[in-house]
């Protein structure tokens, strides 16, 4: 009988179109790389929603090139007690993360930051009301000293007081990478203000800085004050639901003055008062930037907002002003319209009385200036809900 020889083909690798990161090896070196099954090491099969966190345990990345950080996750949760979380196995590639309201917890966050230490992916992570604490945030503030591709990262509502700010604002002295950053609600007082202010003064790629919902105080104004004249990087700052007020307001302001590169401010629900809105009004007379600011609800009375207006009639760059729920009256608002009226140049397009009553004087002096300022919008009274 004779010899019958079939001849079969090799069934192409899967794998053979993925492009990686790492040097071309050597033809012996991939004929070793690959196991009996015939999948290269290294890749690991895409999981479906539906998998168990047991069955993500188990398919762990074998070989030395993990962009992702999963083994070093799933090593991590073992280490510090955490359920590893199957969302974030399952969108490790994503350039997007959010995981709010988690419950991670300060082990849960070690074990995020040591994936996160090698994950080339995430350039957006929202981590907001996690019980992170200070202990969480001293982690992911390791983890931004070794990540350089996060971009957007917002870790509100987390308790991180003072010492989790300490942590992170030494982060952001080395970190090239982060340029918008979240900390709202993060019980941040006046000595987490004094490491901020010191990151500030260093930090020359933060543009985004939200600062919200905190505990910030006279004194922490009187900090920041002379940190944002130095800032270099901020474009976008959000200090509303604070305590800035008195010479911090004042002090605080004179920063505003001399810093060319703030275009959008939100200092509602703080607590200015005619002092503070007297400084902001001679600060708009030098500063040639900022397009947006929101001064509502800070106690400005008819005084301050008369002494406001006079950077109106000289500011040429603000086209947003939000001065609602302040008691200046009907009076304070004609004030006000007045001096954009007598500034030709005014680039007023928003001005925002919400929640102040307006006489007919103010009616008819809005009326007369549609003609000259036809981009101008006055909102006024209570919205609509």
């Amino acid at each position: 009988m004779g010899l019958e020889v079939v001849l079969k083909s090799t069934p192409k690798d899967p794998y053979s179109d993925l492009s990686t990161n790492c040097p071309l090896q050597a033809k012996e070196e991939e004929e070793d790389s690959s196991d009996p099954g015939g999948r290269p090491k290294g890749a690991y099969e895409t999981d479906s929603e539906g998998d168990s966190d047991a069955d993500l345990e188990r398919e762990v990345p074998r070989g030395p090139y993990d962009l992702t950080g999963r083994a070093q996750y799933l090593a991590a949760c073992e280490t510090y007690g955490a359920v590893p979380i199957s969302y974030f196995l399952h969108h490790m590639h994503d350039p997007e993360l959010t995981l709010m309201h988690r419950g991670l917890g300060p082990q849960g966050a070690r074990a995020l930051a040591s994936a996160l230490m090698s994950n080339t992916s995430i350039l957006k992570l929202n981590l907001s009301d996690n019980g992170l604490n200070e202990e969480g945030a001293t982690a992911i503030a390791g983890m931004l000293k070794e990540n350089c591709f996060l971009t957007d990262l917002d870790l509100s509502d987390n308790k991180l007081r003072a010492k989790g700010a300490k942590a992170l604002c030494a982060a952001l002295k080395e970190n090239t990478s982060v340029r918008r950053l979240r900390l709202s609600g993060s019980d941040l007082d006046t000595q987490a203000a004094k490491d901020i202010a010191d990151a500030l003064m260093v930090n020359t790629k933060v543009e985004l800085l939200d600062l919200s919902h905190n505990l910030l105080d006279e004194e922490a104004g009187e900090t920041l004050g002379p940190a944002l004249a130095e800032n270099v990087s901020i474009k976008e700052l959000n200090l509303s639901w604070n305590h800035l007020r008195g010479l911090g307001a004042v002090t605080f302001t004179r920063g505003l003055a001399a810093n060319i590169y703030i275009k959008v401010l939100d200092l509602s629900y703080n607590g200015f008062g005619d002092q503070g809105a007297a400084a902001i009004g001679e600060a708009l007379k030098v500063n040639s930037v900022l397009e947006e600011l929101n001064i509502s609800n800070n106690r400005i009375s008819l005084p301050g907002a008369l002494r406001f207006s006079s950077g109106l009639r000289e500011n040429c760059t603000l086209r947003i002003l939000l001065m609602g729920r302040n008691p200046m009256r009907s009076e304070g608002c004609l004030g006000l319209l007045r001096a954009v009226q007598m500034n030709p140049d005014s680039g007023l397009e928003v001005l925002d009385f919400s929640h102040i009553h307006l006489t007919k004087d103010f009616d008819d002096l809005a009326c007369s200036m549609k003609e000259g300022f036809p981009r101008l919008r006055i909102r006024h009274g209570s919205p609509a809900v």
